[in-house]
């Protein structure tokens, strides 16, 4: 896996590489170095740029009681240490601005230590272990991935952008300039929907872009399209110019949501104007027995299939800038190849849920990765027959059920955990955080029911990405609410980190059978250890924000409500201190960490 560890006497780092973010895991190695705990010092250094130490969102009461690096303020590692033994380093959030670098990171980590008084004592090199890991976007050989952030509902999002959703201009056009302002920060400085845009889809966006503009640019190039949801301005505006130049074939669907002759979605008003563009024998409208779900692009280079695009994510401005949500990019012909002829199959078919049913493409797995070009995969394309559907998600099912049986582990992100008809992955993954015997750590905008990550407890986690309420106690900010809309759009399973054969399944899928029956979508279950890392770091920072944020969350007019109404301070730093939110001085806050009867015992095993 991408993992890159170091050690000495007493504490041991490792860091594994994700999508343009590390994940940091600590460990303490004897019971000595155990006691006293003050928490971890963290020194970040890119290559060839300034060092920064990581900062908290707490700091000790009265920090002149304690060892301060001078220059440092209250709030930094060096002087307030963190209380978690693995951390998410996502780069941006309070240093280098909007657009960090990437490139090797270096991570010089402290453990810190109280003296029989409670004062920290000073920084000790001598005890510091210090990592190096590539922070780039993900590439395995010919695979990259790209995750949006998913964080509107964050203080990292008010921080920068303030406590609105992003929206489009009212009354504007489809493919609407997104150099134009959109709204100004908690401190006044406008910013243009582009700027807003860029940080919200982070790699996702990137990974679109980089496709549609290589097309445009390269003399020769086409593309095929398969879109569901459809409005997000540049990507109109790209498809708009493609189709001009006869570069481009999309079959969009037409579900009831997407189609409105009377008041025509966007959807519609995008055909009307592809089609002045194209022509109406470019475009092909189709919803197969429900939705034409698939979110993909095949690009062709003087008519060879060359690349593919796919995962979860709509080419819309929820599905990019709201959504949590992945995309995966596969440069292969093999792989461009099979996707080209499954687009053909459904634009010579009319997208006929029946006749693709009965193909050979809805009923075979298809299978790559036996060479070096690209990870080992395999994929599966629906709607299928009822048979082949229930046995695809079975294996998913019965591998969850193999990781209880090994005492394994489950990550997940899965938009849907409810169903009126008989499901078995929703069903599977709904009841995994009962089995102690497995680490499952899970999350869904509706799951059936919610279980956190309490002391003492080795139950599993599951949240959700739609909490009730939004209504923060100080010192935090409002976060926006996405009402009707979805937080996490994810379809991912990661099934064996850390293990001999672990796998993610993913895709546009929403894992659900009767969907896998009457739905456009493309299944992929991935074996590769990297791949399954980066999907882990993921499903990580979902939950962990999440049971945060479930578990704070107040419903308006109940107790407190009248001071949680109130706006707190921009610096929610201060606005801890002023709330009574301080870092302990023993080290109570450890010993979940080296409780065998909780699961904080089995994380920190399995990731440090």
């Amino acid at each position: 896996m991408s993992k890159i560890s170091n050690t000495n006497d007493i504490l041991s780092v490792s860091a594994y590489a994700g999508d343009a973010k590390v994940l940091l895991a600590f460990d303490l190695k004897t019971e000595g170095s155990r006691k006293q705990l003050a928490g971890f010092t963290i020194e970040i250094t890119p290559k060839g740029h300034p060092s920064y130490y990581l900062w908290n969102n707490l700091s000790f009461e009265v920090p002149s009681d304690h060892a301060q690096v001078a220059g440092e303020p209250p709030y930094s590692t060096a002087n307030a240490p963190i209380h978690k033994f693995r951390w998410v380093h996502v780069p941006g959030l309070d240093h280098q601005g909007l657009n960090p670098p990437f490139g090797n990171y270096s991570y010089l980590v402290t453990p810190r230590y109280f003296d029989a008084d409670q004062h920290m004592l000073p920084l000790d090199p001598a005890k510091s272990v210090t990592v190096t890991v590539p922070l780039v976007p993900f590439q395995k050989d010919g695979l990259k991935l790209g995750f949006t952030r998913g964080f509107v509902q964050s203080q990292a999002f008010v921080h920068h952008f303030g406590n609105s959703l992003p929206t489009r201009p009212k009354g504007g056009p489809l493919d609407y300039d997104t150099s134009q302002i959109a709204g100004t920060d908690p401190t006044g400085k406008s910013y243009s929907y582009e700027e807003q845009y860029r940080w919200l889809g982070f790699t996702a966006r990137e990974r679109i872009f980089e496709v549609l503009n290589a097309v445009r640019q390269t003399d020769g190039a086409t593309i095929d399209v398969f879109a569901y949801d459809l409005n997000e301005p540049d990507v109109i505006s790209a498809l708009l110019d493609l189709g001009a130049t006869g570069k481009a074939r999309i079959v969009l669907d037409n579900a009831d949501l997407h189609h409105d002759p009377s008041d025509p979605t966007p959807e519609d008003q995008f055909t009307e104007m592809f089609i002045a563009k194209a022509g109406a024998d470019k475009i092909l409208r189709g919803r197969f027995g429900r939705y034409s779900h698939d979110k993909v692009f095949v690009v062709y280079q003087n008519g060879n299939p060359r690349l593919v695009l796919g995962g979860s994510t709509n080419f819309s401005v929820t599905g990019v800038y709201v959504n949590a949500n992945h995309v995966i990019l596969i440069e292969d012909p093999d792989v461009a190849a099979l996707y080209a002829t499954v687009f053909d199959e459904v634009w010579t078919g009319k997208a006929s849920k029946a006749d693709f049913a009965r193909s050979s493409y809805a009923n075979q797995r298809y299978e790559f990765g036996t060479v070096d070009r690209v990870p080992k995969f395999d994929v599966t394309f629906s709607p299928h027959a009822q048979p082949f559907a229930a046995a695809r998600l079975n294996e998913i099912v019965d591998r969850c059920e193999k990781e209880a049986q090994t005492k394994g582990n489950v990550f997940f992100a899965v938009m849907e955990l409810s169903s009126k008809s008989p499901n078995p992955v929703y069903e599977a993954l709904t009841r995994l955080h009962k089995n102690p015997e497995l680490f499952s750590y899970g999350i869904s905008d509706h799951p059936e029911g919610i279980s956190f990550y309490p002391i003492g407890a080795t139950t599993g986690v599951l949240v959700t990405g739609k909490p009730g309420t939004t209504i923060l106690p100080p010192p935090f900010n409002q976060v926006p609410s996405v009402g009707a809309g979805h937080q996490v759009h994810h379809k991912f399973v990661v099934c064996g980190f850390g293990g001999t054969d672990p796998i993610v399944y993913c895709g546009s899928s929403n894992l659900a059978l009767a969907g896998e029956q009457v739905n456009g979508d493309n299944l992929l279950c991935i074996r590769n250890d990297d791949v399954v890392t980066a999907f882990t770091i993921e499903a990580l920072l979902l939950i962990d924000h999440f049971n945060f944020l479930d578990s704070m969350a107040k419903a308006p007019g109940g107790k407190g409500a009248q001071a949680m109404s109130m706006q707190p301070p921009a610096d929610q730093r201060t606005a801890a201190a002023a709330a009574g939110w301080h870092l302990g001085t023993t080290d109570k806050w450890a010993a979940k960490y080296f409780d065998p009867t909780d699961l904080h015992f089995r994380d920190r095993v399995m990731f440090a």
